[in-house]
């Protein structure tokens, strides 16, 4: 059962801001447990673990002396260590005055260095590991595609005919010998724009010719979330029967006719579990990363085609799929940091930063795309909390690893007035990123 069935009675609105903070609390735990988990193993001691601000609603003090809440505005959340004056881990003079030596080191201000740096860094790290943690159970719970091209399940269409079935392992397409997925792929891409095309399978032991759907037909394999396609109603699965009245054979086709059509409506014909209806939408003007590096604006409207089936899987080993993860962790941050570079550089446009509200949308939608685009989601957020959480501005934690490096170099700490200052600065550059955000989330189409 997907969220789709299980909130289908909720309004959109009220179904935007759940998800959204479901998906929140849950980055914001692993991040804030990252600091605590670590701050106890140096010894660093917590008195409160807070999910949310504001009024508490339900607390608990464990057996360690750490009170853990959940508070009313559940837009965030905190730990406070021994010696801290608030959330943000500035310096209670008296409270810590009175303590002992012993007690001081149990302190985030009295603790070596080492202990304090490693405590800061873990939150963000964390974040990264929920990354991981994600797109692990995504390879291991769905697996991998086989080394060859076999069927594993064959997705619904309006095509009629003799076709491909489960099981079938396909060794030639178009007479062009496909023994494993890249010839696969490099044989469709030499395929012309039919809606038919000829296949030469393996079945039952014996070779079989055949005629099938094309392996790339206008199927919609993804609706992007915040896009036209998604306002718009498409889903996954819809099969694209004609675009203004021009029909369609291969999802190839789509890119350039919403291209050249720009910024005027479409009216797309599709097929949907064996009815046709019609559905408008105008494209919107986007900037893409190219896979040789930097972006490229073109006009879309969020789709994402797939094959006409879905290939046979395997279930990856402990080594391959950490090793799948972490190279889906590392393209995933450098596409944000290169992101970031050229909307600092002004190659792309400013509304690629979306606020919070903008964030809550993209979860609400990808709530409603079910299970596996919902936690994609959340995995890519994680990654940019922490991305976002090791930028040198004081208040965030990599302003914190920048007082310890400067700790670490000169052998004593920012004076307190120094501190004052630099956190005050960051503060305003934080809430004016904050509101620039959320003026993007309200003007930006």
């Amino acid at each position: 059962m997907d969220f789709s069935t299980i909130f289908s009675t909720l309004g959109g609105g009220l179904w935007t801001i759940a998800f959204f903070i479901i998906a929140l609390s849950i980055i914001v735990f692993i991040h804030e447990y990252g600091h605590y988990i670590v701050g106890r193993w140096s010894g660093i001691h917590a008195e409160v673990f807070s999910i949310g601000f504001g009024p508490v609603l339900v607390a608990r003090t464990d057996r360690c002396g750490t009170k853990w809440q959940i508070a009313a505005i559940p837009f965030g959340g905190y730990v406070k260590f021994m010696g801290d004056a608030n959330a943000a881990s500035g310096v209670d003079g008296d409270a810590m005055a009175g303590l002992s030596a012993e007690e001081r080191r149990h302190t985030m201000h009295g603790a070596p260095l080492w202990a304090r740096a490693a405590t800061v860094a873990a939150g963000p790290i964390f974040n990264f590991l929920l990354t991981i943690a994600v797109f692990l159970g995504f390879l291991w719970t769905m697996g991998i595609a086989t080394d060859e091209p076999v069927v594993g399940k064959l997705k619904p269409t309006p095509y009629v005919g003799e076709t491909i079935r489960p099981g079938d392992r396909i060794i030639a397409l178009a007479g062009q010998p496909t023994p494993d997925f890249e010839a696969f792929s490099t044989a469709m891409d030499g395929l012309p724009a039919v809606p038919e095309v000829d296949y030469r399978v393996i079945r039952n032991g014996q070779e079989i010719d055949l005629k099938g759907p094309h392996p790339l037909p206008p199927l919609v394999g993804q609706v992007h979330p915040l896009s036209a396609a998604g306002d718009a109603g498409l889903k996954a699965g819809d099969v694209i029967l004609a675009v203004d009245g021009r029909a369609v054979a291969t999802f190839a086709e789509l890119p350039a006719i919403v291209e050249a059509t720009g910024d005027k409506p479409l009216t797309l014909t599709i097929w949907r579990e064996g009815a046709q209806e019609d559905v408008t939408l105008t494209p919107r003007r986007r900037d893409l990363p190219k896979a040789e590096g930097g972006f490229e604006t073109r006009w879309l409207i969020g789709l994402t085609g797939g094959l006409v089936f879905e290939p046979a899987t395997r279930t990856p080993g402990p080594v391959e799929a950490m090793r799948l993860a972490l190279t889906q962790t590392w393209d995933l941050a450098v596409t944000s940091m290169s992101g970031l570079w050229h909307i600092v550089t002004g190659a792309i446009s400013t509304c690629n930063i979306s606020g919070p509200i903008g964030m809550a949308d993209m979860m609400g939608e990808a709530a409603r795309g079910g299970v596996e685009e919902f936690f994609t989601r959340l995995a890519v957020l994680s990654l940019g909390i922490g991305i976002l959480n090791l930028f040198p501005i004081p208040v965030l934690d990599g302003g914190h690893l920048v007082f310890h490096a400067y700790e670490a170099v000169t052998g004593r700490p920012p004076s307190e007035r120094a501190m004052r200052i630099l956190m005050t600065a960051g503060l305003a550059l934080l809430l004016s990123f904050m509101l620039f955000a959320i003026s993007n989330d309200l003007f930006c189409t």
